[in-house]
């Protein structure tokens, strides 16, 4: 009895001993914004939850692109040559830069709509599927048609309708080809206008005033770091603008009906908890986050002339004042 005791003392004082070691994680985005910085926030308290907090056994290396997708190679090269324990790539185009940079350092991705088409795992790799490589993570595939039937609702008049996005991000490119399938099925007429930068966006969005009656903006980093000014522009000329993630609402969208973007970072920073503890990415499926919600800002319904009707006001989750 007293050996197995003694045994169990030393086992604990190993995982222990394992506890402390401190874990160099990687965190790359393509650029700040409420969603993506809510993503960042969640992985971080999944792994924290999970034992592995910041200053005890876990220290961030904790990087962003800016929208470059140079900076965002450089990046990954950068936690190659450091020999990190795991990256956390956020976003599509900062993880498309990380798997081509590395092949054998565990890589939790997150916030990412297509990961298939994206090259980011393999092209015979489905959802709840194993890898098979060094990597997996969490999707954030929009409910496109559902968005865009729930948003008509709000402006039901409203036929003529624009979104902006920058090509160069694959997630956008998916996103807005969904857009023109739904818009067509709803028979609304959809005009794009593309972006490089984020400069250009506040621009691009005056380009659709007097030719379009609503905006809803996809999937696509550059834009929704810039919301706040697309709202300038809707609120000045009473466009309805309509977003697909939770946490642009605040910054100037009528609603949403997506996901919360903590959660999509909490979901991804499970599975980097069990890569931690030994298990390979490759062994752990990747998937999507299927839990979403609406949320309507009435102060921004009013400054952009729509008067959000009592049925959708009771179907939301949530309705800021």
């Amino acid at each position: 009895m007293a050996r197995w005791s003694w045994l169990l003392v030393l086992a604990a004082g190993l995982a222990t001993a394992q506890d402390q070691k401190m874990v160099r994680i990687g965190v790359t985005k393509i650029v700040s914004h409420a969603a993506l910085d809510a993503d960042e926030k969640g992985f971080e308290a999944a792994l924290a939850s999970a034992g592995f907090k910041e200053g005890v056994n876990v220290r961030y290396d904790r990087q962003n692109a800016q929208g470059d997708l140079e900076k965002a190679r450089a990046i990954a090269e950068k936690f190659e040559k450091d020999k990190v324990d795991l990256v956390h790539s956020i976003a599509t185009p900062t993880s498309q830069a990380v798997v081509k940079a590395i092949r054998k350092i565990p890589v939790v991705f997150s916030s990412i709509s297509d990961p298939v088409d994206a090259g980011v795992v393999p092209k015979d790799s489905a959802p709840g599927k194993k890898t098979g490589s060094n990597v997996t993570g969490v999707s954030d595939m929009w409910p496109v048609q559902l968005q865009m039937e729930t948003y008509a609702k709000f402006v039901p008049k409203a036929k003529s309708w624009g979104t902006i996005f920058n090509p160069a991000e694959a997630n956008s490119v998916t996103h807005v080809k969904a857009m023109r399938e739904a818009a067509k099925a709803l028979g609304l007429q959809l005009l794009e206008v593309t972006v490089a930068k984020s400069s250009e966006v506040e621009q691009a969005a005056a380009s659709l005033v007097g030719k379009v009656q609503a905006i809803a903006i996809t999937s696509d980093n550059t834009t929704v770091a810039n919301i706040a000014a697309i709202a300038r522009v809707c609120d000045k000329h009473k466009i309805a603008l309509f977003a697909g993630d939770v946490d642009s609402v605040p910054r100037g969208a009528i609603a949403a009906y997506g996901m919360d973007y903590f959660l999509v970072g909490y979901a991804a920073g499970k599975k980097a908890a069990l890569v931690l503890k030994g298990v390979k990415p490759g062994d752990i499926p990747w998937g999507p986050v299927e839990k979403f919600s609406l949320v309507i800002n009435q102060k921004a319904a009013k400054a952009q002339g729509v008067t959000v009707s009592p049925d959708l006001l009771k179907k939301a989750d949530k309705v800021l004042e």
